[in-house]
């Protein structure tokens, strides 16, 4: 699994947004898994917008079957991305809820839009073998940290083992 670390998020504000650097390196520090792993690789596109992404990893890749990740937050949202409905059109999608976001996000306008094309979570195992537009939506254990107090909490951590006063 790629874990894609934005240059810059066009739906949010530049201040305040932790230099990219410090995300992809955060983002590499929370991918334990050695399944997973976060790469610079839409930097190194030049991508602006997750169609566009979506697009040159496909033809970068002709061979390899995408699935596009998000967690429900994102699904509420994505109305409001750069041709959102090419999105759907180009990849399976498999959407993980999160805390407040499920009723919400199964309810808007793209879930509403692409209703027919929803699989069920059991036959989600297929996933990447189905022609898009082709959705899940994925109810899970719900974690409420954010990205940022996620990349927070790491900092902190990581400061405490530099000063020799983190547990052990």
């Amino acid at each position: 699994m790629w874990w894609l670390v934005s240059p810059q998020n066009p739906l949010k504000p530049v201040r305040g947004m932790a230099p990219f650097d410090e995300r992809l390196a955060s983002a590499m520090a929370a991918a334990r898994d050695p399944r997973i792993k976060a790469t610079d690789i839409e930097n190194r596109l030049g991508t602006r917008y997750t169609a566009d992404t979506i697009a040159a990893l496909k033809r970068r890749f002709p061979n390899t079957r995408f699935v596009w990740l998000m967690g429900a937050d994102n699904l509420s949202q994505i109305r409001h991305w750069e041709r959102w409905r090419d999105i759907f059109r180009a990849v399976p999608i498999a959407v993980f809820d999160r805390p407040t976001y499920c009723l919400g996000a199964i309810s808007d306008l793209a879930a509403r839009r692409f209703a027919r094309r929803r699989v069920r979570p059991e036959a989600a195992r297929n996933l990447a073998d189905l022609a898009p537009p082709a959705w899940v939506f994925f109810p899970s254990r719900l974690d409420a940290r954010s990205a940022t107090q996620i990349r927070s909490r790491l900092a902190s951590v990581r400061g405490r083992r530099r000063n020799g006063t983190a547990k052990r």
